[in-house]
């Protein structure tokens, strides 16, 4: 038995506790599966490139690049969204490429102590929204140069951070990943964590009779002991059973969100909630579909004319800085780039700012408290989620229709999850209004506004699915 693994027979053990034990006893199985996501993953991503853009007579079963815009954007991306609410980060410490060859040049790297300015708490916000907006800008979900570029570049930055600073760790998961954010929300509703007990960590202390422990190897540089949640952990597996006090166990989904994020929620989450999953990513989704989007670059395109002010309609910008295939006839002026960023930025500032003065009438009913903003703003995360896992598949949708497959029940199924998304976040919100104070009728009163944030949100879904 190895000196940190658990003294309990695995039978006595619960089942969810053995199946985190065997993601411990299996880890080089981990570790080869990892590599293998990774040779999928570069595959995928260079290949396309490599290869003619496919034309009209291409399928996504005999062209490369159609092929691997289904891989990411149709199965991917969503699913990993989905399988973070459903397990926490498992995508992450078990089969993500970026994270394994991260931790695999910082084995063979330089071993620097973490910069400053690498810790900067902003990061989550700020990477997610620069990558939302920079893949719209090049088209990512388009065009294989772009998706070299965008993930591509990621990767090379994941193994740079990794190769100079800590020894073996992940540093570019723990504070620089895009996404590292949105995992990060999405896992505090995940059924199932490593729960920690702090009676039998202290116990195996005590016992003088235990051999050396060895610590344990937290690629996410987590401190164990002190491990309340699932938001930061990547489910590897790696600690379970250490010093008998940590096991994989089941949890109430509301559990993180009402009594954590009393204490832990920040005013950067409830940026890149409301600013940014609420916000940026619904701005992306809608300016492609938008007919107000087109409405004002017409009405702009012929002001500019009238003036004889041509440059702006100028397609001349690489297309690493704005899309540009002129044979696909699909080139984005100058002014068309300047009026996706303003679109999205106004539809963040819409969306987000009217959310935080809901929310934050909400909260003045029991009692205005800036920390009680930023954990009613948690509730928000379920139909944040949804809404972004909605967005990704009309990606999916859009590939299935150019063959022909098309799903007349696509909108209901959509409407009954935005529904139990809407569901989730009433219940989360209720919840942290009783643990602040016992007063019904300010309960009650407290979630008319956060009523009306919700509406708020699902408008924006309505336009995109159904009204536009």
């Amino acid at each position: 038995m190895k000196p940190h693994d658990c003294t309990t027979a695995p039978a006595a053990r619960p089942w969810l506790a053995r199946i985190g034990d065997g993601l411990q006893r299996h880890a080089p199985l981990i570790r080869r599966l990892q590599w293998l996501v990774v040779a999928v993953y570069l595959l995928l991503i260079v290949l396309p490139v490599l290869t003619p853009l496919p034309d009209e007579t291409a399928h996504l079963w005999n062209h490369v690049t159609l092929i691997a815009q289904f891989a990411f954007w149709g199965i991917w991306w969503p699913f990993v969204l989905l399988s973070m609410v459903l397990f926490g980060r498992l995508w992450c410490g078990v089969l993500c490429p970026e994270g394994a060859l991260s931790e695999w040049a910082a084995r063979h790297g330089k071993a620097r102590p973490i910069p400053r300015w690498l810790r900067w708490p902003g990061w989550p916000f700020t990477a997610f929204v620069l990558t939302t907006v920079y893949g719209q800008m090049v088209s990512v979900y388009q065009y294989p140069q772009a998706v070299l570029l965008v993930l591509g570049g990621s990767t090379v930055a994941a193994v740079w951070v990794g190769y100079y600073y800590t020894r073996g760790k992940r540093a570019w998961c723990r504070y620089l990943c895009p996404v590292n954010g949105v995992f990060a929300l999405l896992a505090k509703l995940a059924p199932l964590h490593f729960r920690v007990s702090e009676q039998a960590w202290q116990a195996s202390l005590d016992n003088k009779r235990v051999l050396p422990i060895k610590a344990v190897d937290c690629a996410p540089l987590l401190p164990i002991r002190q491990m309340e949640g699932a938001s930061g952990c990547h489910m590897c597996g790696r600690c379970s059973s250490h010093r008998d006090a940590v096991t994989l166990s089941a949890r109430s989904p509301a559990d993180e969100v009402v009594r954590l994020g009393a204490r832990d929620a920040d005013g950067w989450q409830s940026a890149l909630i409301l600013f940014g999953l609420l916000g940026v990513a619904i701005g992306a989704f809608h300016w492609s579909a938008s007919p107000w989007f087109v409405t004002l670059r017409t009405a702009l395109a012929e002001w500019l004319i009238e003036r004889d002010l041509l440059w702006p309609l100028d397609a001349d910008a690489p297309w690493w800085l704005l899309t540009n295939y002129p044979l696909r006839n699909d080139v984005f002026s100058w002014l068309d780039g300047g009026l996706l960023l303003a679109y999205i930025a106004a539809t963040a500032i819409a969306l987000g700012g009217l959310c935080s003065l809901l929310l934050a009438a909400a909260v003045a009913c029991h009692g205005w408290q800036r920390q009680r903003f930023h954990h009613l703003v948690q509730a928000l995360i379920p139909l944040a989620g949804c809404g972004v896992f909605l967005g990704l598949t009309t990606v999916t949708l859009s590939l299935l229709r150019s063959e022909h497959i098309v799903w007349p029940w696509v909108n209901d199924v959509r409407l009954l999850l935005l529904l139990g998304a809407n569901g989730w976040s009433l219940w989360l919100a209720a919840r942290i209004g009783a643990s602040w104070q016992r007063s019904r009728l300010r309960q009650a009163l407290a979630l008319l506004p956060f009523c009306a944030a919700l509406l708020w949100i699902d408008s924006a879904w309505g336009w995109l699915f159904w009204w536009w």
